[in-house]
């Protein structure tokens, strides 16, 4: 008996050595498979509230950690921008100051009263004797008054 069980159980291998083919436990029934089409189109999903209760928590804390992310992200790179403009600003500021501290020295070297006479002789003039300088500060008392401006009036147009 055990010789033709195992001719039957020789009938069924398969072709294919390879292929992977499931056997049925006593080996001499072979499984069939036949496509069945299940119409899923009338069911109705029923709606679950906590769950999606659940949803709109976890999408509102994801959106607020975003928007969290979003801000320290925009402050970060502010500071780091407005770091940039300082030091910007510094460098111009120094080269300010030493155009400033040149611009200084060049209007002192222009003031000097020996250069000045220099240019002077240089153009045919020559020092002003005694009593050709008239002095026009205010402050002098016994100075004489050359000019003085008197108020004027001004009277609306009648309409």
């Amino acid at each position: 008996m055990a010789a033709t069980a195992m001719q039957i159980t020789g009938m069924i291998t398969p072709v294919d050595s390879r292929a992977t083919v499931r056997r049925s436990v006593a080996g001499i029934t072979p499984e069939f498979y036949f496509q069945k089409t299940i119409d899923n189109s009338r069911l109705v999903k029923a709606i679950d509230p906590r769950r999606r209760r659940e949803i709109r928590m976890f999408s509102a804390s994801v959106a607020a950690l975003f928007l969290v992310m979003m801000f320290y992200a925009w402050q970060h790179f502010s500071s780091i921008e407005y770091g940039y403009r300082i030091e910007a600003q510094k460098a111009e500021r120094e080269r300010l100051v030493e155009v400033n501290r040149t611009l200084q020295l060049e209007a002192a070297s222009l003031r000097d009263p020996g250069r000045i006479d220099a240019l002077a002789r240089q153009m045919g003039l020559e020092s002003p004797q005694p009593g050709q300088v008239i002095r026009l500060n205010p402050e002098d008392v016994g100075a004489p008054i050359i000019a003085q401006a008197s108020p004027v009036a001004v009277i609306a147009a009648a309409q």
